[in-house]
């Protein structure tokens, strides 16, 4: 019985679909903890890009079962675009694919609500991407909201009516025009339920205590990264989960003592998307170059990311409360044809030189402590030996594992599932 666990350790968009793609063949199950429809995990192999956005990204693989845990928050109309999505590649989702009854749906009106909240915000808006999944996590905190198991039940419907005429008084609140027509978006959302429907509920903190008990292995996949953690990260500008370890546990119901190996994602550099504080970023030549050659725009959103270099305080925050046991290094191939790599090994924090994350790193408060790297030109996407990577790069990532004391065991040079080499 083995249960490992794989989060991105930055501020998300790190890899985590390509590499659970890559490590599927070695689980009987993956299972997701957190997140919802703003994840977008992309794999790329026959020629061919996939975008996930709540469904596991192990579904492509035939002997693998995919859950989606209690967690996480699902949208029912983005989740049924999803399956449809799939049909062409003949997967038999119906016994592929699990979910949690205790999942909490997004609503149409928590859409709305997210959409009425960021625009009330004005210049202070956090980046929302305006899926409904903060207020979502809000009713599930404050305990009104509706899972996946009450579509079972015989007042479903009398819930939903309850709960959606609370989020239209909460909507008329806020002193912005938000324009909708409820009654449409009401209607794609009970075709969507119907469909979900098809699909199998279970109690998945059940069904993954049998599976260990039955000697089965188990991946748990994180979405964004845990630098966007609700506890953990560059608050308020977050997401709504936990995003760390620990989201693991809660989000499945699995045991902390359970869990083995803790699979970290980074990028050879480091990106952000929407608002929030971001030390190493790069507003010269440097950072348009990571972002055109690293296709940095969002899979699901299609924003722009803002790129900068490697930030190792913050990298080594995140190892730091995640327990990771090794770490995997995407994009090394972006990095190819820089004169010079710059890496954040410590910041200026009021004064003072501090290698740990502070409570706030506004720009205000954090300069950061650069050391510099040789470059490398050669093409590293045709490469399939750590032996053959360019000696400046060997460098880079043995300078990165002694500063956080972690293993790099995976080297990621191109998008495609075997662009992937093992160290």
């Amino acid at each position: 019985m083995t249960v490992d666990l794989l989060l991105g350790l930055q501020w998300g968009d790190e890899g985590k679909g390509k590499i659970v793609d890559v490590l599927t063949s070695n689980y009987d199950i993956i299972a997701r903890f957190q997140g919802g429809p703003n994840a977008g995990h992309t794999l790329e192999f026959d020629g061919i890009k996939h975008v996930l956005r709540t469904i596991p990204s192990g579904i492509f693989h035939p002997n693998s079962i995919n859950i989606i845990g209690n967690g996480v928050v699902i949208d029912p109309v983005v989740f049924s675009t999803e399956i449809d999505g799939l049909a062409k590649f003949k997967l038999d989702i119906t016994k592929k694919l699990f979910i949690s009854r205790k999942a909490h749906l997004i609503l149409p009106t928590h859409r709305l609500l997210d959409a009425a909240s960021e625009a009330a915000k004005g210049k202070a808006k956090i980046g929302s991407t305006l899926k409904g999944i903060g207020p979502t996590y809000m009713d599930k905190t404050g305990r009104n909201g509706i899972r996946v198991g009450d579509i079972e039940l015989p007042d479903f419907h009398a819930r939903y009516r309850a709960l959606a005429d609370k989020h239209e008084a909460m909507i008329s609140y806020y002193d912005v025009a938000i324009q909708y027509n409820l009654q449409e978006l009401e209607a794609e959302f009970f075709t969507a339920i119907e469909e979900l429907k098809k699909l199998t509920f279970i109690d998945s903190e059940e069904y993954l205590y049998q599976a260990q008990k039955a000697g089965k292995s188990i991946l748990c996949e994180g979405a964004q990264g845990s630098l966007l953690d609700v506890d953990f990260g560059t608050y308020p500008f977050v997401t709504s989960s936990n995003t760390t370890a620990a989201g693991a546990c809660t989000g499945l119901g699995i045991a902390p003592n359970q869990i083995k190996e803790v699979y970290g994602i980074f990028k050879a550099y480091t990106t952000r998307v929407g608002s929030g504080p971001f030390p190493t970023e790069d507003f010269e030549e440097a950072g348009d170059v990571m972002a055109k050659v690293g296709n940095e725009f969002g899979s699901v959103t299609g924003r722009k990311r803002r790129c900068g270099w490697l930030d190792l305080v913050a990298l080594k925050y995140a190892v730091q409360i995640n327990g990771v046991t090794q770490l995997m290094m995407m994009k090394g191939d972006v990095l190819s044809g820089f004169e010079t790599l710059k890496v954040c090994t410590a910041y200026q924090y009021n004064g003072q030189e501090i290698a740990h994350l502070p409570y706030t790193i506004e720009p205000e408060n954090v300069t950061p402590v650069y050391t510099e790297f040789k470059g490398w030109k050669a093409d590293l996407t045709g490469m399939h030996a750590y032996e053959e990577l360019p000696v400046e790069l060997k460098e880079y990532i043995a300078f990165i594992e002694a500063e956080v004391g972690v293993p790099i065991k995976i080297v990621s040079v191109g998008p495609d599932r075997k662009q992937t080499i093992t160290k």
